[in-house]
């Protein structure tokens, strides 16, 4: 499965609501971390395909979600689990750091 943008219109349809777990990457184009995990989301999207939603959530264009999840610093990794937070790690995540925070 793809990753899949996430936006402030889109939030509660891909995240909240969504029959499986969900991981938010909140990152910024200006952010050279950000630009590393990039390709280890996408990688990850593709082995977890139909386990867990990945998904990327600028948080240039969405700070209010940001804000509201205490983003504070980027990339931070959030996993959702019935529209609640079940984990959030700050900093790049290597792909076996990713499966770790799964269930």
């Amino acid at each position: 499965m793809a990753v899949v943008t996430i936006t402030a219109e889109n939030f509660d349809n891909e995240v909240k609501n969504s029959d499986i777990p969900v991981l938010v990457d909140f990152w910024a184009a200006w952010c050279g971390p950000c630009q590393m995990q990039g390709p280890v989301v996408e990688q990850a999207a593709e082995v977890l395909d139909g386990k867990v939603k990945i998904g990327k959530l600028n948080v240039d264009e969405a700070g209010n979600l940001a804000q509201e999840y205490g983003v504070m610093s980027i990339p931070t990794l959030i996993l959702f689990e019935n529209g609640e937070v079940a984990k959030k790690e700050v900093g790049f995540h290597t792909l076996e750091q990713i499966n770790a925070m799964l269930p």
